[in-house]
């Protein structure tokens, strides 16, 4: 890889997509932002492509690309697993790459997550790094010596389809899934799952931003509905533990900005990691230090890792 190489990192989330283009020492050159087309598969490829299109204009090319997207790619070649359900079954890479004209390489964006985090974050220098995504939905990304793992199944870190550990019936609500089951931590723990929750036990209907604000400004309904969230994230947080023993555990995501967690969780989450009586717990919780950017920064370095030889050869 020569030194000056850009990569263009594309986050591709539910509500927003993101690109950065990095220079070949990780300074930002250009980046932009666009609202995701509402379960329009056509129509995503096309704002994906125009964002390319942009990008070349502003910086030496070619680059590498890099796409986080909100699911993993089957070996069928077809998306799955993603909670942008217009994106399931669709041969998304295969298209982006007709669409911008070389290789691209996908990763599921909280692996992206944990790539950057690991690489120049929050995990910088830890062996083990677990990286949740709290935001319309609650995925996660594992990165070990500063490699992120896959698994065969492309499943290595979809935290958020297991079950709420120590779940009590009649306490924590079980909630259908997308994915087809229920209870899924995701349901309880993401952005859309805090305003689920508190509809639920309220009747109100606010999105989370509300909900935040009215803690803050004293609504008692709403600081029990973030102190429920706090539980559930501390729970489910310490099943990870107890699993991986991670050295850090970075937030991202909407609700990574929420400074109480950084406190609570930790503070919660010894009553269910084996042995913290004894031994306290010395996994740190972390946000991610590039916060918003931290996806769109791992695309980025994962295609320039992996995209140069079949970029060069596409062109």
């Amino acid at each position: 890889m020569q030194p000056d190489h850009c990569a263009l990192g594309i986050d591709l989330g539910g509500t927003k997509i993101e690109a950065v283009l990095l220079a070949g020492d990780g300074r930002e050159t250009w980046r932009q932002r666009v609202a995701t087309p509402a379960g329009d598969y056509g129509a995503t490829v096309a704002v994906l492509a125009a964002l390319v299109a942009r990008a070349r204009t502003t910086g030496p090319a070619p680059f590498s690309i890099g796409v986080g997207t909100p699911g993993a790619v089957a070996a069928s070649g077809l998306m799955k697993n993603c909670n942008s359900t217009c994106l399931n079954g669709m041969p998304l890479q295969a298209d982006l790459e007709i669409a911008f004209g070389q290789a691209v390489v996908l990763a599921n964006d909280a692996n992206c997550l944990a790539l950057s985090e690991a690489t120049d974050g929050a995990g910088a220098g830890a062996e083990v790094v677990f990286a949740a995504i709290l935001g319309t939905g609650a995925g996660a990304g594992i990165a070990v010596h500063g490699r992120v793992l896959q698994g065969p199944h492309r499943l290595a870190g979809e935290w958020g389809h297991n079950p709420l550990p120590w779940a009590e019936a009649g306490r924590d609500p079980v909630f259908d899934c997308y994915c087809g089951q229920r209870g899924c931590i995701e349901t309880l723990v993401s952005g859309s799952g805090l305003a689920r929750d508190h509809e639920h036990v309220t009747g109100q209907t606010l999105t989370g931003e509300a909900i935040v604000h009215g803690a803050a400004t004293g609504d008692a309904a709403c600081r029990a509905t973030l102190d429920r969230h706090a539980r559930r994230l501390a729970q489910a947080l310490a099943a990870v533990i107890n699993l991986l023993d991670p050295d850090v555990i970075v937030l991202g995501g909407g609700l990574s900005r929420l400074p109480h967690l950084y406190e609570q969780v930790p503070a919660l989450w010894g009553q269910w990691v084996f042995g913290a009586g004894s031994d306290p717990v010395r996994t740190r919780l972390l946000p991610a230090r590039h916060g918003d950017a931290s996806g769109v920064r791992g695309a980025a370095w994962l295609g320039r890792a992996t995209g140069t030889k079949a970029t060069a050869a596409l062109r």
